[in-house]
């Protein structure tokens, strides 16, 4: 595995920062969040200037531009605006000799994303997948379910996603995976490292990250710290070897968790 730090938990922090706590922790992937957060130091509009900028920075700190991210959703009343987005991403992400973009399907319950509905995902993610690569960047989709709070809680639910028979028609599209165990784990309903089996080949890029339970769901976690069979899932993924990014989802306390979660990795690499 090529350890680096993922997107979502660094959002709250500046770009230069989430740069220098990469390069810190001797890692050399950065995931750049694309329009995917109001704070994201590129959005569609972006310039040629701003585009410049983050090319710089990312030399200047030693890591490698490679893998970048956005957000979408494929499943909701607006598709041909989150499609005509992730386009405009795509555009961004090759003008920076971006590999692998990571999007999504859809936050949308299973249980109404079937029939036309979920055609219409599908035909989004065509679309997107031949767009990208004319434009050399691989599209990888994070098995991620739908979220709801619930107090201090997450609840996590069912996602077309999450389940392997719509990944059967997923991969059709021509995207790869964004494997994120965690997620599934977060459901209990897909056995991860059964999914990761069943589908290895098409993954080409790794979320690590825990959720540990709690009252009424869970919260998220370092690696290591939750609910995960890290003995089973490592050892799966021994022979994994492109992008695997740390991910900690909460600001607060980000640079902590994913140093914990490097502590926790480092170590087994060890054994």
């Amino acid at each position: 595995m090529r350890l680096g730090n993922a997107a979502w938990g660094l959002r709250e922090t500046p770009l230069e920062r989430q740069l220098q706590i990469t390069a810190e922790m001797g890692l050399e992937l950065l995931e750049l969040s694309i329009a995917g957060y109001d704070k994201d130091f590129l959005q569609l509009g972006a310039t040629a200037t701003q585009i410049s900028e983050v090319r710089r920075l990312f030399s200047s700190h030693g890591v490698k531009l490679e893998c970048a991210c956005t957000g979408n959703d494929f499943t909701g009343n607006d598709v041909p605006a989150q499609v005509e987005k992730t386009k405009k991403v795509i555009d961004i992400a090759a003008q920076l000799g971006i590999k692998y973009l990571r999007i999504f399907a859809g936050f949308s319950s299973d249980s109404v994303v079937f029939g036309e509905r979920f055609a219409m995902a599908l035909d989004a993610l065509l679309s997107v997948a031949q767009y990208a690569s004319i434009k050399n960047v691989m599209l990888v989709v994070e098995t991620h379910g739908g979220v709801a709070q619930n107090g201090n809680a997450l609840v996590h639910f069912n996602s077309i996603t999450t389940r392997v028979d719509c990944w059967h028609e997923i991969l059709k599209t021509g995207v790869s995976i964004n494997y994120d165990p965690a997620n599934l784990a977060a459901l209990g309903a897909t056995d991860p490292v059964a999914f990761y089996e069943i589908f290895k080949q098409h993954i080409k890029y790794i979320h690590l990250k825990d959720f540990r339970d709690v009252p009424g769901g869970v919260v998220p976690a370092a690696c290591g710290e939750g609910r995960l069979d890290w003995h089973k899932l490592l050892s799966a993924l021994d022979s994994f070897h492109g992008p695997a990014l740390i991910e900690y989802e909460l600001p607060e306390d980000v640079e902590d968790g994913l140093k914990r979660s490097l502590i926790f990795l480092t170590q087994w690499r060890k054994k």
